[in-house]
């Protein structure tokens, strides 16, 4: 029986040697410090460079994590492509690396009408044979997906089966429109880097999926949240949505640079290397802007 897909389920990044190979090493140790935490999942997804990584780099990245002991968290794989042929076929490698779920953006080279999004997720579904989290990240890469088509494949294949993260903008609306056109039924995640956390939960989401940066900090402002101590929730929500804005400036190169700096800074990474092309660098007084915010959630 599958895992609940549920909480907080933080993107895995991709760590690379000085060569540009796929770093085992510096993977383990970004598991092990992300499992020693209170998270309830592990995912793959943008900010894991999924899109920078050839086919077999993709598929040994999916294995090393599902054969990492993860205890009883669960596994979310992201496989989406240009192609429902490609994604199908991410979909079936994942399954066989042990995950639990799988996760897909839709194709970003072009738009595409509701029947194509509906049949590429459908293919997905019913060929991948595990349940799908539909990602819209066309707040930031990709192209956004239709209300119609997320109630349509909802209404077929049911709370069981189909999930959403929804990050179009405005995000906290769109939300809303998705939880009442499911009547509240779907679960729901948000992956903002925690900068909606608080308007996104009250909203009624089943869980979250940041990154490992912050991690931490995602888990006090989440804990507090369940506990209902709202107060509290606050005053670990705000220096995150500081350090969050910071990325923000630059899009999806703008957390890959922060979030590879964080991870070589903790000493799980041995470098903060990226996949090329990269649009943004961190500079220094960005740099300088950041360890100032790190110093207020004590990290």
């Amino acid at each position: 029986m599958i895992r609940q897909i549920h909480g907080v389920i933080p993107v895995v990044h991709t760590p690379f040697l000085e060569n540009g190979e796929l770093d085992h090493e510096s993977l383990l140790r970004e598991l092990e410090w992300a499992c020693s935490l209170e998270i309830d999942g592990l995912c793959t997804g943008m900010v894991s460079e999924l899109l920078r990584l050839n086919e077999t780099e993709r598929e040994k990245l999916h294995h090393w994590i599902g054969e990492f002991d993860r205890g009883d968290r669960s596994f979310v794989a992201s496989v989406g492509a240009e192609s429902t042929e490609q994604a199908v076929k991410y979909a079936r490698m994942a399954r066989q690396a042990g995950a639990d779920a799988v996760m897909a953006i839709p194709p970003t080279t072009q738009s595409f009408n509701a029947d194509d999004l509906t049949t590429y997720y459908t293919q997905i579904l019913e060929h991948g044979e595990l349940p799908l989290i539909v990602q819209d990240a066309s707040g930031y890469v990709g192209n956004e997906i239709p209300l119609a088509v997320s109630t349509e494949l909802f209404q077929r294949f049911g709370a069981e089966r189909v999930m959403f993260k929804p990050e179009a903008n405005p995000m906290g609306p769109r939300l809303s429109l998705l939880r009442d056109a499911t009547d509240g039924k779907t679960l729901i995640f948000e992956g903002s880097g925690g900068i909606s956390l608080m308007d996104s939960y009250h909203r009624g989401i089943a869980g979250t999926i940041p990154g490992m940066e912050f991690l931490p900090q995602v888990l006090k402002v989440w804990q507090a949240l369940q506990a209902q101590e709202i107060s509290e929730a606050y005053e670990h929500y705000l220096p995150l949505c500081a350090l969050v804005s910071l990325q923000l400036q630059a899009g999806l190169d703008g957390f890959l640079a922060i979030e590879k700096y964080m991870m070589k800074r903790q000493g799980l990474f041995a470098t903060d290397r990226r996949r090329e092309p990269i649009k943004w660098q961190m500079d220094e007084e960005t740099r300088q802007e950041l360890e100032r915010l790190l110093v207020l959630i004590d990290f």
